[in-house]
């Protein structure tokens, strides 16, 4: 980009044209001039090379003038240079795919709702590595902490509910697992999003104690626990199942890692859940601009000068003009 380091010089170019018609009008009545008695003693052929020697140097002096105001007026070329540092977050989502995730008072049931509202609160983040843990009455590794966008969600939507022989709520097994996940990540900022339907059934380590591993790794557990205040469900093929979300352990997991607890009723009650955590972590990014000059006065300048001494030697020898 050219910018102007003087650019007020510039509005003396709108007076070169003025100046160029006021000399041929008017200052040519100035000048020095002598007096014969008749024109027919210069011939024609003297009068024409007068005529271009006369529009050489005027053309030369004009130029110079223009090359000079331009000179004054500091042109230059400026080139912006962006650093940006992108402070990523390394997040893993926990999922709850315990049975009672068939539950249908999230359309079409708990478990796609939270699928469909997981894969756009990962959409929403471009530059975090994101993981997903999945647990029952285990807890197993879906994807491990990835940029790759489209690997992470094609394997989301492999996600099923956990075979009958692997079912419960192993809440302190999947906060330990995913711990020893971001444990050794060098992120400024590591997060954990446990959804859970459920109450820790499963398992040989306490949730608590879990959050307190996590809390020692600076690790933030934000919890979430999905579903309606319906006394039982029906699971297709596995009968009525209770709904018993143990909010209390959920809020005092996130109290522990100095995070919040959630409770999701519907679906667009979980979007907003996503929502709001998406603002609370969000990627620190610093962006320090330089910008750079380069002057381009000597093209103008140099040329200028040229012009100028070209012109007065042309007067003095050439055209053999005498003062």
């Amino acid at each position: 980009m050219i910018t102007f380091g003087n650019p007020w010089y510039l509005v003396v170019l709108i007076m070169i044209p003025i100046l160029y018609y006021w000399q041929s009008r008017v200052g040519k009545n100035h000048e020095g001039t002598f007096r014969i008695s008749s024109t027919q003693l210069i011939s024609d052929k003297m009068k024409r090379r007068g005529r271009r020697r006369h529009l050489i140097l005027t053309i030369l002096q004009y130029v110079t003038l223009c090359l000079v105001v331009m000179g004054l007026s500091r042109p230059q070329i400026r080139d912006s240079l962006t650093e940006t540092n992108v402070e990523v977050v390394d997040i893993v989502l926990v999922m709850d795919i315990s049975s009672s995730m068939l539950a249908t008072d999230f359309s079409p049931n708990r478990l796609e709702a939270v699928k469909k509202t997981a894969k756009d609160f990962i959409d929403a983040r471009a530059s975090d590595r994101i993981g997903v843990l999945v647990f029952a009455g285990e807890s197993f590794i879906q994807c491990p902490l990835t940029i790759d966008k489209d690997v992470l969600l094609s394997l989301m939507d492999e996600i099923k509910v956990a075979e009958q022989s692997y079912d419960g709520t192993a809440i302190g097994m999947a906060i330990a697992n995913a711990t020893n996940r971001l444990r050794h990540s060098d992120a400024k900022s590591k997060v954990m999003i446990l959804l859970s339907d459920g109450s820790n059934n499963a398992g040989e380590l306490d949730p608590l104690t879990a959050a307190d591993l996590a809390a020692k790794f600076e690790i933030k557990i934000y919890t979430i626990g999905a579903g309606t205040n319906q006394d039982v469900s029906f699971i297709p093929g596995r009968g009525y199942i209770r709904n018993e979300i143990d909010e209390e352990t959920l809020q005092a997991i996130s109290k522990r890692t100095n995070a919040q607890y959630f409770r999701a009723t519907n679906i667009s009650g979980l979007e907003k859940i996503y929502a709001t955590i998406d603002e609370l972590e969000r990627t620190e990014i610093e962006v320090k601009e330089y910008t750079l000059y380069k002057e381009l006065f000597g093209w103008f300048l140099i040329p200028a000068l040229i012009f100028n001494l070209g012109g007065q030697t042309l007067e003095r020898t050439l055209f053999r003009r005498r003062l």
